[in-house]
């Protein structure tokens, strides 16, 4: 049994995005809803874990609020100071799609936090692996600017934590959010001692980025790797990612520490993406990274939640992560998969297969691999 530790805040489920439907404010044509980044996915996805007994066997951590330093470690601090701004008034934008309301600055800076918190836990010993419940999200957010409901990079500030403060020198990033992760690229697009992998969902938001052919630049070239698969990839696809792609580079760049950035929005249910992945193929991603985690850096892996808009499924595709990370079975089992009869979730199509297997001669022909 592994010793998983959870990071979790009330704090985040407070965080406010507003009124609208989908992201859009109401009026016109456009009738009142949820904001798609609504705190329900990850309120249920913690109460999943409740129900099932598994949130009592957790390590439980509080997080703590990252510093104003600690932000300036990717984030301007005229970025900084905007969104402290519209947090103060109650209301605004960020950049692009990243709504601020009442104190949401202060709950960001706990988001941050609470990264930061899993990965200090890890590295020094006091848990196996760990994951952080942090919203809002953070792998869209660039340098100077907000977007797609992320407001701070966590990964980003986790990582450079782990490097600044920790004493590591080689982190690695896994994104496997079915939308790229453009802030978290940008960030480590130079530095050849930060790996950054993103598989996602071609052609989704943000436009332009994340194309195949962006390795990175300069000294970090050749460790950004990017896997857009096409729409209706579902477990074999990812997984066939993972072996194909991800395994030899990792190896070859031999991490001190794995993250994730774990968006469960890949899910079959997905209102955001088109992919078809299930809560057992989520279940496999994990312990594949678990074990290139215990091959290259004794097991030291975080998980840090992203996107995911099914708040029917994102708990279960969350909670067979945990499952797997702890080594804690219950008797959740997916309730939805049975809608899936005969669909090819879990089937490798040719065209996937072409796809990854071009991507994979990419990074071949790079110097480093």
């Amino acid at each position: 049994m592994k010793k998983t530790a959870f990071i979790c805040d009330e704090s985040y489920f407070w965080h406010d995005t507003g009124n609208g439907a989908l992201f859009s404010l109401p009026g016109g044509y456009v009738q009142s809803d949820g904001h798609a980044e609504s705190p329900e996915t990850k309120r249920r996805f913690k109460n999943l874990l409740e129900r099932s007994g598994l949130y009592e066997k957790l390590h439980k951590i509080k997080p703590y609020a990252a510093t104003e330093d600690q932000l300036e470690y990717f984030h301007t601090k005229n970025y900084i100071q905007k969104v402290k701004d519209l947090s103060r008034i109650g209301h605004g934008d960020a950049g692009e799609l990243a709504l601020v309301g009442n104190g949401s600055y202060e709950i960001a800076q706990l988001s941050v936090g609470g990264a930061i918190t899993a990965v200090e836990a890890v590295v020094k010993g006091e848990c196996d692996n760990a994951y952080a419940l942090s919203r809002p999200p953070g792998h869209h957010a660039e340098a100077n600017l907000g977007m797609g409901f992320c407001l701070f990079n966590n990964v980003v500030i986790a990582a450079h934590y782990a490097r600044k403060e920790l004493g590591l020198e080689r982190v690695m990033i896994l994104d496997w959010d079915v939308h790229h992760g453009n802030g978290t690229e940008s960030a480590f697009y130079h530095d050849p001692n930060v790996l950054f992998i993103s598989i996602h969902q071609e052609g989704l938001f943000p436009a332009g980025r994340g194309e195949s052919n962006h390795i990175g630049e300069d000294n970090g070239k050749g460790t950004t790797v990017n896997i857009p698969l096409p729409a209706g990839t579902g477990d074999a696809g990812y997984m066939y990612a993972l072996e194909k792609i991800v395994k030899p580079i990792a190896d070859d760049f031999n991490p001190q520490l794995i993250i994730i950035s774990a968006g469960q929005d890949a899910s079959i249910f997905d209102p955001l993406g088109r992919m078809m992945v299930s809560a057992e193929g989520y279940r496999k991603m994990t312990k594949f990274m678990m074990q290139l985690a215990e091959s290259n850096c004794g097991g030291k892996l975080v998980a840090v939640h992203e996107g995911g808009y099914s708040t029917a499924y994102v708990p279960f595709c969350s909670h067979a992560i945990v499952e797997e990370l702890s080594g804690i079975t219950t008797d959740v089992e997916d309730p939805f998969i049975h809608a899936f009869n005969g669909v090819p979730y879990d089937q490798l199509s040719d065209h996937q297969k072409e796809r990854i297997d071009a991507i994979k001669s990419i990074h071949i022909k790079q110097e480093n691999y």
